[in-house]
């Protein structure tokens, strides 16, 4: 299978997978380098075959007892499970203590410790005592340890340490590194010119897609996601990427396939299953939506991050259905799971209000509020709810107080009240609320109001051009 890796993709790997995989199937394993092992493991864990990744490495090191790649194998895989100790005695296993892999092994192990600053120190201590030829290698490297453990800010640090900025493993690594700082506009720039040096990189074109989505350019992200999939038809990251702009369109009917096709590919797991699940919601497929939804909590693990949200549109599917009691059990089945339990207190209070409970939504919203501490956010989420079920005389009073009631630079909530007075016909009103959410909250703007101004307008553009519309019509 192509991964989108070049090196994995590569005819020189090929042809080292291929020697281990006949020595395997012929029960006469044969005499292997240290490096190619720990490779096919590598290849093996990138593609989800982890038990034989795991045996790639038991075999290298009954070849290579102390071998410092395959013990460092292991340690990561116990630092993945939070177990520093093991990690800690399999790194004292190793040899040779003056190699680098040992060395960015004994940060990692820091850094899981959250002793970044001492990680770091340990890190320019070893710069410092590198030759200069070696040197370059010593700050990628580091890049990419830092950007494994999600320290933006430190892999950024490290790439202006670099002495070769044209090198396309440096651009690689900075593109990564600005998209984890939230800087998706310039990262996108930096895949352009990645997939302009290969324009037949799926591994870029998917980059510069997930940029272009991050940045809100959903067409654009689309657009980048078809020319992996053209480069690999069965490229899962590629086919949920186009799914993911699609859905963002509104365009569930085509967003549907292609989470279906993505789960056809990955043999449908919680995440894919979900997906589904919500476009059927949306779509006001609710009996499709919750078959499907069942599915994914049958896969789902117990600490499977997505379970809350498989409760949550279960719920909304069950109200839709007005069969609130089975809508609140589903609610409750998130007591135990790590989520934001206020939200789910205040999505008891919408269902209610949604199939005319009001006296209950009511007390589920007080609830919520009580136990928030009066939060700015919760009593926003209470309000939008409210709008969101044509309370609309109700939710626009409340918003009054609450912009009166919330600090000055709390910028959320005007496009949702700018949205009101729209569907009430409060003129100026809605130009004043709308001039603020344009300025003080552009990302809330377009997703709350983009419906009401032309496709592909700049959300900047929003309020120039409705008070034109207006005036036009007065």
């Amino acid at each position: 299978m192509q991964t989108g890796d070049d090196y994995f993709d590569s005819k020189e790997f090929r042809e080292i997978l291929s020697t281990y995989e006949e020595s395997v199937k012929s029960s006469h394993p044969s005499f292997m380098d240290v490096d190619d092992l720990v490779d096919i493991a590598d290849y093996y864990n990138y593609i989800g075959q982890n038990k034989r990744a795991k045996n790639v490495i038991d075999y290298a090191l009954d070849i290579y007892p102390g071998s410092t790649l395959p013990l460092a194998y292991k340690a990561r895989e116990a630092l993945a499970k939070e177990d520093i100790t093991m990690a800690k005695d399999l790194a004292a296993s190793i040899i040779d203590k003056n190699d680098p892999d040992y060395i960015y092994l004994k940060a990692e192990i820091l850094i899981a410790q959250s002793s970044v600053d001492e990680a770091d120190n340990y890190l320019r201590q070893y710069l410092e005592e590198t030759s200069y030829e070696e040197r370059e290698d010593v700050v990628l490297d580091v890049v990419n340890l830092y950007l494994d453990y999600g320290l933006n800010d430190k892999a950024y640090e490290w790439t202006m340490r670099s002495m070769d900025t044209n090198h396309t493993e440096y651009k690689e690594l900075l593109g990564r590194t600005l998209f984890g700082m939230g800087r998706f506009s310039e990262s996108a720039d930096v895949f352009n010119e990645l997939i302009d040096r290969n324009p037949y990189s799926k591994k870029y074109w998917n980059a510069l897609a997930n940029a272009q989505f991050m940045n809100d350019n959903f067409n654009d992200s689309i657009t980048s996601s078809e020319y992996a999939i053209a480069i690999d038809p069965d490229d899962p990251e590629g086919i949920l990427s186009k799914a993911n702009g699609l859905y963002r369109l509104e365009n569930y009917d085509e967003a549907l396939k292609y989470y279906e096709r993505y789960n056809q590919i990955v043999k449908a797991d919680d995440f894919g299953l979900l997906s589904q699940g919500i476009c059927l919601v949306n779509m006001s497929r609710y009996e499709d939506a919750l078959n499907i939804l069942k599915e994914a909590e049958k896969k789902a693990h117990k600490d499977s991050v997505y379970l809350p949200q498989i409760y949550q549109e279960m719920a909304f599917a069950y109200s839709n259905l007005k069969e609130v009691e089975k809508a609140m059990e589903c609610i409750d089945n998130t007591r135990k799971l790590d989520c934001d339990h206020l939200d789910m207190t205040v999505l008891k209070g919408h269902i209610c209000l949604e199939n005319n409970r009001k006296e209950d939504a009511e007390k589920y919203f007080q609830k919520a509020i009580a136990d928030s501490g009066q939060s700015p956010d919760i009593i926003l989420r209470i309000i939008v709810s409210m709008y969101d079920n044509n309370y609309l005389d109700a939710s626009y009073l409340m918003f009054r107080k609450f912009f009166k009631m919330v600090s000055k630079d709390y910028n959320d909530g005007y496009s949702y009240m700018a949205l009101c007075c729209w569907d009430m016909k409060k003129t100026k009103e809605f130009l004043f609320y709308l001039r603020h959410a344009v300025s003080r909250n552009p990302k809330e703007a377009k997703n709350v109001l983009c419906h009401i101004f032309p496709k592909d307008m700049e959300v900047k553009d929003y309020y120039d051009y409705m008070l034109n519309q207006l005036n036009s019509n007065t």
